[in-house]
């Protein structure tokens, strides 16, 4: 009887997830105007050039997402999870951190660090940064179904955007295209982690981290439409969900 009843738990916490992937791909990154131009070839190096600087800021502060997160925890093999993944966004064990791998992009690009690093925040990036933070520091739950939300999607764009760079851009040394390699991989691995930890919330708790997912992958959509609104004139209309 205690199989039957852990198979049908297994089926059910498997259809969760799978609704609410089906529900997040609505805003799915690779659907926005300003990652298909890139795909395309149609971003400027100027344009590539203000996401770098924008991005940079999350980049910067997604150390500090995990590390609210963490701290909202109380099972200890839950933290454990977590802190491998803050290791790897602050380089631990003699690796780069990410915000050092990012700007190793942007210098790439042209940038120095001075410049990438005083950038003013555009309000739309500003508003997802601080979002993210908030539900990161309110609960666990929510803090993890903010990562879950962003970390699904980071291997595919990656990749995306490499193949972008490369043919597009004729970026092709390691270096500058360091960040998105590392990613290729790492977040596959940290969103299945994460997906675990969400399975195994009670369910009022994962309701709460569904409606952060949410939230955090309609801010960050905003963010790009922030970018795209401010920086490109000749490609299409930014949205806003």
């Amino acid at each position: 009887m205690q199989t039957v009843d852990n198979t049908l738990n297994d089926i059910l916490q498997s259809n969760y997830m799978q609704q609410l992937d089906r529900q997040l791909n609505e805003n799915h990154l690779l659907k926005h105007p300003f990652y298909q131009a890139w795909s395309a070839g149609k971003l400027s190096i100027d344009n590539l050039r203000d996401y770098a600087c924008q991005y940079y800021h999350h980049v910067d502060a997604f150390p500090r997402y995990i590390s609210a997160t963490h701290s909202n925890c109380q099972h200890s093999e839950a933290r454990k999870v977590l802190l491998g993944n803050l290791n790897d966004e602050e380089g631990m064990n003699g690796l780069d951190s990410h915000p050092v791998l990012w700007l190793q992009f942007t210098k790439g690009l042209g940038l120095s660090e001075a410049a990438v690093a005083n950038s003013a925040l555009f309000p739309e990036t500003k508003q997802f940064i601080d979002e993210f933070l908030t539900l990161s520091r309110s609960s666990y739950a929510e803090g993890l179904g903010a990562l879950y939300a962003y970390e699904r999607q980071i291997p595919q764009t990656a990749a995306s955007k490499i193949t972008g760079l490369k043919q597009f851009y004729d970026i092709v040394d390691e270096a500058t295209l360091k960040f998105f390699l590392v990613h290729l991989e790492a977040d596959v691995e940290h969103a299945e982690a994460t997906k675990t930890l969400i399975k195994n919330l009670p369910m009022e708790e994962k309701i709460a981290a569904e409606k952060a997912a949410k939230k955090i992958a309609k801010s960050i959509w905003n963010m790009l439409s922030g970018i795209q609104a401010r920086t490109m004139t000749n490609v299409c209309e930014a949205t806003v969900v």
